[in-house]
């Protein structure tokens, strides 16, 4: 595969894409840092919406739309993933069963010029046990993940050291840094928590509880705030976006119902 295929963000390690620096003539190359040679010749998505997924546009039990990827775990089974009728629109399906996987669309967005991801999503319950904040119970019924890229100079050893491991061990390059956004328990909206296994992972909680349990719920992040609040440093291009629903430390079952993404310009 020309790409490097990301691990998954709930496993040890886990990874989803990287991107090119906006305005930049050319980025620094760096091994440690995945798609930055594939990226080079990717131009900017410059419509007023950046149409992610449309999972709508396509019917119940087609194939995925061709430039959405799969991603697993080393000797983790796999969370089920297909079209189906989500009630008004065909959504995207998935079904974890102690499983860990998840799927992923390449692309290449400036978050200063579209700065507002909005999604929708529906989970039929939550994973009793999981928790953000514990390692051990890291699962989510629901997650939307964004990979950037940046300067491999600002890594610290620490993370050029874990970087290498993971690249050495599996073959595969990590990004720069990773929003991921979940379905939390109890952890209030907006609550970020760091990875516990690399440092430019963020956790950043989208929804929780169980109130909207088995209804659409939309979300609207900006993206460029979360990577500031979580990271203290302004974000390079977003490069990739992907979903994933996991249950593998738990042991338990999730389902959940992944509608269209979009990223959106602001003036």
């Amino acid at each position: 595969m020309p790409v490097h295929c990301p691990i998954a963000p709930a496993a040890v390690p886990f990874a989803l894409a990287a991107v090119l620096a906006a305005g930049c003539a050319s980025a620094p190359k760096d091994e440690l840092l995945a798609y930055s040679e594939q990226l080079a010749a990717r131009p900017l998505e410059t419509a007023e919406v950046v149409e992610v997924a449309r999972f709508s546009r396509k019917r119940a039990g087609e194939p995925l739309p061709e430039h959405w990827r799969a991603y697993g775990i080393p000797r983790k089974p796999a969370t089920q993933y297909r079209l189906v009728n989500g009630g008004e629109h065909v959504a995207l399906e998935a079904r974890a069963e102690r499983s860990a996987s998840g799927l992923y669309r390449p692309l290449r967005v400036d978050p200063r010029s579209h700065p507002v991801l909005e999604w929708r999503w529906q989970v039929s319950q939550l994973i009793p046990g999981a928790d953000a904040r514990k390692p051990s119970r890291e699962d989510s019924p629901a997650r939307v993940i964004v990979s950037f890229h940046g300067d491999a100079s600002r890594l610290d050893f620490e993370d050029r050291t874990r970087l290498r491991l993971v690249q050495a061990l599996s073959g595969q390059s990590l990004p720069y840094a990773m929003l991921v956004y979940t379905w939390s328990n109890e952890l209030p909206v907006g609550t970020i928590v760091p990875s516990h296994h690399l440092s430019r992972v963020r956790m950043v909680v989208a929804e929780s509880g169980a109130q909207r349990l088995g209804r659409w719920v939309e979300v609207r992040r900006n993206v460029l705030e979360d990577f500031r609040r979580a990271f203290g440093e302004e974000p390079w291009d977003v490069v990739a976006v992907g979903v994933m629903s996991d249950t593998d430390n738990t042991g338990q079952s999730a389902h959940c119902l992944y509608g269209d993404i979009s990223f959106r310009r602001v003036p």
